[in-house]
């Protein structure tokens, strides 16, 4: 039975075989190193704006988005406009590297959107069709420029899955990429977080590059998330990221910022490195510049276009319909002011769910930017370790500014917990998707055009999902506390 006549005219018996049959064939016929399908059982057969229909016929609400490729959501009218009109001209759909009114829109768009500095002396790389591929072109690139080969990356840094975009990510080690300490507050390196944490963390690079015995040679080029999504959603502090920007200027290393996630308005700014006003070298862009369709440029200094005819090339960097659809959601992201929206929305609900660590002591943190947002699960059973207090002012070891307090390490990452919420969220019509260190980091990632009432029913599901975990693992742990592991029992 094909899938659309059972939703269209079986029964909830037929649709659900429907759903569990293409359920079971996957898991019998597709790699093991699937991912998303394990956590989030479904079968999507339609979808508008921020919901999907399975097979099941089950509604759900999509706070995933496609790992955020999704910026206007499922389907939007001006996304399938545009591709239906490349489709309707007879335009070829995919032509290499070769000049098409398409692109050319395309590219006048994206330039219209770039950070000051940037746009009016700019190439741009057409790569393969997803960010990982332009990763790979990025580093390329500044190794050229530079005539250099080692590169700086961030600690928790998550830049793809081919093999340069791995060893500059934080899962991976290679003796090409130095790993430099990412700023966050709650679980910052340095156990102080905050401003101070912040500095530590740019004192730790400035020495690296700075020392001739640090083990660290000049680099080809430094590579970082303005907002580390895979990460744990870690806003990078604003006056961070301008004195990486100072100091790679200082020393003619070209900055790389990965806005593959983190772009078109997703942190409530076009650009995430708009935040804090700087212009990097080199820009790495796909997912939602795609508009939904496979997509991947860099765009970088004309200085840096050192290449020869076919140093980079690929046979899918001339995707027709994925530039005419990224043309629109450009376009319509700039001028309906949704990077605006994005930031009005993204405050709400931070302030929303910031109540739940008042209420849950499994809520560890929660933090994010725009409609980026992350809500990181720890055990409450464990007590968090505090350390001394900071030097005081004037120590040789002293800090500027250093917090006055005894500084405190957070409860323990609780994946389980984490994994719990997203089951639940699953079973209230919400899905959601998980990351961080420890992958206990619940992320949030709607589309930009989700309403103020959509908005309510995410915070309201996603509450709920982590009321009843917070009960559930109390009450197991009440019932651990009267019936012991006979094992464990001593005497």
């Amino acid at each position: 039975m094909a899938v659309k006549e059972s939703i269209a005219g079986g029964t909830p018996g037929d649709a659900r075989a429907v759903h569990e049959g293409i359920l079971r064939r996957q898991s019998a016929r597709e790699s093991s190193a699937r991912t998303y399908a394990r956590a989030l059982p479904i079968v999507p057969v339609r979808a508008r704006g921020l919901t999907i229909e399975g097979a099941d016929g089950r509604r759900y609400l999509d706070c995933l988005s496609g790992a955020g490729t999704l910026a206007l959501g499922h389907n939007h009218p001006v996304v399938l406009e545009a591709i239906r009109g490349v489709l309707d001209s007879g335009a070829p759909l995919s032509v290499l590297d070769l000049a098409t009114p398409v692109k050319d829109a395309f590219i006048t768009e994206l330039f219209h959107t770039l950070p000051p500095g940037l746009a009016d002396h700019a190439r741009v790389q057409f790569c393969g069709p997803a960010g990982t591929d332009a990763v790979e072109a990025a580093l390329k690139l500044v190794r050229a420029a530079t005539g250099r080969s080692g590169i700086l990356a961030f600690t928790g840094a998550y830049h793809g899955m081919t093999a340069g975009a791995l060893a500059a990510s934080g899962s991976a080690r290679d003796i090409q990429v130095a790993r430099l300490p990412y700023p966050q507050d709650y679980r910052c390196p340095f156990g102080i977080g905050g401003p101070t944490g912040a500095e530590l963390a740019a004192r730790w690079t400035e020495s690296l590059l700075d020392d001739p015995k640090s083990g660290v040679p000049q680099p080809a080029g430094m590579i970082l998330e303005p907002v580390q999504g895979e990460g744990g959603v870690i806003p990078a502090p604003d006056d961070w990221l301008r004195r990486m920007r100072r100091l790679t200027a200082d020393r003619s290393i070209p900055l790389i910022a990965d806005e593959v996630q983190t772009g078109v308005g997703r942190t409530g700014a076009f650009w995430a490195v708009d935040h804090s006003g700087i212009t990097p070298d080199v820009m790495v862009l796909s997912k939602a510049i795609g508009g939904s369709l496979p997509l991947a440029v860099i765009v970088y200094r004309d200085d840096l276009d050192v290449w020869q005819p076919g140093a980079h090339a690929g046979t899918f960097r001339g995707n027709q319909l994925a530039m005419a659809a990224g043309t629109a959601t450009l376009a319509h992201v700039r001028e309906n002011a949704l990077a605006e929206r994005a930031a009005t929305l993204g405050t709400r609900m931070l302030s929303q769910l910031t109540e739940l660590t008042h209420h849950f002591p499994c809520v560890g943190d929660v933090r994010g930017r725009g409609l980026m947002i992350g809500i990181e699960l720890v055990d409450p059973d464990a007590d968090p370790a505090t350390f001394g207090t900071p030097p005081p002012a004037g120590h040789a070891d002293a800090v500027p500014a250093a917090a006055p307090e005894p500084t405190r390490t957070p409860r323990p990452a609780a994946p389980d917990l984490a994994a719990a919420v997203q089951r639940e969220c699953l079973q209230r019509g919400l899905i959601v998707e998980l990351g961080g260190r420890h992958t206990s980091v619940v992320r949030l990632l709607p589309p930009l055009t989700i309403s103020d009432e959509q908005t309510t029913a995410v915070l309201d599901r996603l509450a709920d999902a982590v009321t009843a975990v917070a009960r559930h693992h109390q009450a197991h742990g009440a019932h651990q506390q009267r019936h012991p592991d006979p094992a464990q029992r001593t005497g």
